[in-house]
């Protein structure tokens, strides 16, 4: 009888320890999930339903990660298949009308609001190949090594996508802006 209640303890002590590294995670990194769910999806409650099965998965297969340092791109990695599934499990209905814009909560003026505008759907515009290493390198803050890990690349592949990325980008940039001087001469 001792050696039952015993083990009953010892359960609910590891219970109560994986709850303790789950709520860890996600305070940590809910609100950089939801960031960059949004850029994938850029529809708001998709990107929360997005963020909440990437935690359920996470609570299920906690006892995976052993590595603490390597939660973000495991996170991310989930929340990258979550969205692949979305695509699998779905037909979508289309529409005419544009996505909101994800809006900042610090106040910005109005030229601000609109050049993010403007480099928000440049990099929309951007191939998968492109965007994604991009949006984990500037949204999510991820190093080389994570994204070649959370992507299953070559790191070379990842450094190339990036540097073209931000190339592709800076021309589209450079094209609007100069549309804009014409338009206004």
């Amino acid at each position: 009888m001792l050696g039952k209640k015993k083990l009953n303890n010892q359960v609910l002590v590891d219970m109560a320890e994986k709850q303790k590294r789950y709520e860890a995670l996600v305070h940590v990194y809910n609100k950089e999930l939801y960031r960059f769910a949004y850029w994938l999806c850029r529809d708001p409650h998709i990107a929360d339903d997005l963020v909440q099965e990437t935690f359920l998965r996470a609570w299920r297969s906690l006892d995976s990660l052993l590595d603490q340092k390597a939660a973000k791109p495991w996170l991310l990695t989930i929340l990258r298949r979550e969205n692949a599934r979305r695509f699998e499990r779905k037909q979508f209905d289309y529409s005419d009308v544009e996505n909101d814009t994800l809006v900042d909560e610090t106040s910005h003026s109005l030229d601000d609001e609109m050049e993010q505008t403007v480099i928000q759907r440049q990099i929309a515009l951007l191939s998968d190949e492109y965007r994604e290493p991009l949006l984990l390198q500037v949204v999510m803050g991820c190093s080389g090594e994570e994204i070649a890990e959370i992507l299953d690349l070559n790191k070379n592949t990842v450094m190339t996508r990036l540097y073209r990325a931000r190339n592709q980008l800076k021309e589209a940039l450079s094209r609007d802006d100069e549309q804009l001087k014409g338009a206004s001469k």
